[in-house]
């Protein structure tokens, strides 16, 4: 079985875990209080240029997003998103048990637009609903889509009007720095964000996240918060030893190396579909396709491919779209057997 069903199915790259090898025999400090921790921290705040932000190790993209939003929010602020965003579909409600009300708007390919935001304050207006407090985008969205430097920078100036708080979910982060199409760059990021995270557990790492706080509003007691929703790893040196891995070498680094890997193999994916006439789902250029395949097709490439059967297509029954995700161990030998078992297909349909 070949695999293009998510970026995290594998376990590491090799470089991370040949560091955590080498420093694995060492004794450190528990609970992100060690030097390696410490070391991640400067490495971070160096690369975005940003020596005032509080830089913390997650263990992963749920309770980063949970802890980041229920630090900053009072019980009675809410939390506008895309209604395809990760918090709002695929986190079984956990900022919302947290006491934080999601509100949900149609996307327009993945994206919140100043527009949306105007609409969700149209229905929460006074003291009888939640007040909209902070904007959660993703960076790449969740189809795959990315928003450019001037759309963050007018979600930047609506939330300034509005007087939100901007939050981006970087899982992807990696994928929308080194997309052919990008425009902006991580400086950028923490320029316009009040607080945003650096995707790991999708970029080669066994497990983690670095969640970069900028704005003062989630800065106090944030390891309470961590600690109070179950997200604190004992052995917390384990994220700042990968991501010190992951970051060093600024524009050569382990980083930006996956990034154009998983993004060059996943162009040579989407162009597979392309040359046989195939729709697609969003405008994705990133490590994420959604190709709108023909169900026999589907059948026929489940036999040696694992991927998503992502959603139905309104009025047609004879399609779906798919999803096809690239990682960091993609290798050519997969999308040479994924473009000769499509290229065999359509052979056997003409």
């Amino acid at each position: 079985m070949i695999y293009f069903k998510s970026d995290y199915t594998q376990g590491a790259h090799p470089q991370i875990l040949k560091a955590l090898v080498e420093t694995n025999s060492e004794h450190t400090g528990t609970h992100t209080l060690d030097k390696y921790s410490d070391q991640a921290e400067a490495l971070i705040k160096e690369l975005i240029g940003r020596p005032d932000a509080d830089v913390h190790m997650m263990i992963g993209g749920t309770p980063t997003n949970v802890c980041t939003i229920a630090a900053a929010l009072r019980p009675y602020e809410a939390v506008v998103a895309p209604r395809s965003a990760h918090i709002y579909t695929h986190e079984c409600g956990a900022v919302e048990k947290t006491g934080h009300k999601i509100i949900p708007m149609d996307p327009v390919d993945g994206k919140i637009t100043p527009e949306l935001i105007d609409k969700a304050w149209i229905e929460y207006e006074d003291d009888h609903t939640v007040l909209p407090r902070l904007l959660s985008i993703s960076q790449t969205t969740e189809l795959g889509s990315m928003y450019s430097l001037a759309e963050l920078k007018a979600l930047r100036a609506k939330c300034d009007e509005r007087d939100m708080l901007l939050y981006i979910d970087g899982a992807r982060l990696g994928a929308a720095l080194t997309a052919p199409e990008a425009d902006f760059t991580i400086k950028d990021i923490a320029d316009i964000a009040d607080a945003f995270y650096i995707g790991g557990t999708k970029h080669g790492l066994l497990l983690g996240e670095a969640v970069v706080l900028i704005h003062d509003a989630f800065k106090p007691y944030y390891r309470w918060i961590v600690k109070q929703n179950n997200a604190m790893l004992a052995k917390g040196r384990i994220i700042g030893i990968q991501f010190i891995e992951l970051l060093k070498g600024g524009d050569d680094s382990l980083f930006y190396s996956i990034g154009h890997h998983m993004n060059a193999a996943a162009l040579k994916v989407h162009k597979i579909f392309e040359n046989i006439g195939c729709n697609f789902y969003s405008s994705s250029h990133t490590n994420q396709v959604f190709p709108i395949l023909n169900k026999d097709l589907i059948t026929h490439l489940q036999k040696d491919f694992d991927f998503y059967e992502w959603a139905p297509v309104e009025g047609r029954d004879d399609v779906m779209v798919t999803r096809f995700v690239t990682g960091f161990g993609t290798t050519t030998d997969d999308i040479e057997a994924l473009a000769k078992a499509v290229a065999d297909f359509e052979k056997g349909q003409a």
